[in-house]
């Protein structure tokens, strides 16, 4: 009976954790399709109304359940930041928490049928399995926030530069940013989503700097938010944007240049750990054994 045990929980870990891949990816795909659909201005109704029924749509309505009131701001901000821009994204994100703390409940109510402990014990262990299965939905989407945040890191110095040269061209800056847009299409899509998204904001007449702010609050990243400061400054004093993109995307380099010296420097230090927990046993038992077992003969052990 104990040996059934670990099964039945690793089983029952997988199918939700499964279960919930599936879900989260759905959902990505989806709203980055709308989303590229709105940028363009090619959103149809259908595509909006998607997802209203089947897994997503049902948690939805969970997570109205759970959450009648507003989301928080912080949750939304978060998700948005996932690449989850939809309205309903935080009611699925709490449907889906609450979907995981069941499936957690039921695997280690089943789990613990198997032992024989009291009753105090037994609610507490269901309780927190419950608990921590429902923090993956939080894992899942921390590490896609992390993901896109760093995608759009790398690549902003080569869009300051691309949008420097067609600045430089003499095209105008909303149009250099559409045509840098397409150009990032194949290279990183979750930037052209992004660029693109805030080029239609502009062209509803939102502000440039407001529309950037926006997308820096979008993604998170905080180069992006010195790529607005120095947008509004140059408007503001009647600098060139040329020169200023140039000097930003000098900046941004030699920021990576930077960074990356510092991860190479912060290797050394990582190493020690695997050195320890698994060079320097072997290489121990290499150089001490033959010893130890020469002695052991002699010793008659």
């Amino acid at each position: 009976m104990l040996n059934a045990l670990p099964i039945a929980l690793l089983t029952g870990v997988a199918a939700t954790a499964l279960a919930g891949a599936v879900v989260l990816v759905k959902k990505a795909k989806r709203e980055a399709r709308l989303l590229r659909h709105r940028a363009l201005g090619e959103v149809d109704e259908d595509d909006i109304l998607e997802g209203g029924d089947g897994l997503v749509g049902t948690m939805d309505r969970i997570g109205k359940v759970v959450s009648p009131g507003t989301t928080s701001q912080k949750l939304q901000q978060t998700l948005a930041m996932a690449g989850y821009h939809s309205n309903s994204a935080a009611t699925v994100f709490m449907g889906t928490k609450m979907l995981f703390f069941a499936v957690g409940l039921t695997v280690f109510a089943l789990g613990v049928g198997y032992l024989e402990f009291g009753l105090v014990m037994t609610l507490f262990i269901i309780l927190a399995g419950g608990a921590v299965l429902s923090f993956i939905p939080n894992i899942v989407v921390e590490a896609r926030r992390g993901k896109r945040c760093e995608e759009i890191r790398i690549h902003l110095p080569d869009a300051i530069d691309l949008l420097e040269i067609c600045v430089s061209s003499g095209m105008g800056l909303d149009m250099a940013w559409n045509a840098v847009a397409d150009e990032f299409r194949s290279v990183s899509p979750t930037f052209a989503d992004e660029m693109e998204l805030t080029n239609l904001e502009m062209g509803l007449g939102v502000p440039r700097a407001d529309a950037m702010r926006h997308m820096a609050d979008r993604t998170g990243a905080e180069d992006l938010s010195s790529l607005v400061a120095l947008m509004v400054q140059s408007e503001r004093f009647g600098a060139g944007v040329v020169d200023a993109l140039r000097t930003f995307a000098t900046t941004m380099r030699e920021t990576r240049s930077q960074r990356a010296e510092e991860m190479a420097e912060k290797t050394t230090v990582k190493l020690l750990i695997p050195m320890v927990l698994f060079i320097f046993p072997a290489l121990m038992m290499v150089m001490v054994g033959p010893a130890l077992l020469m002695l052991a003969g002699v010793m008659g052990w």
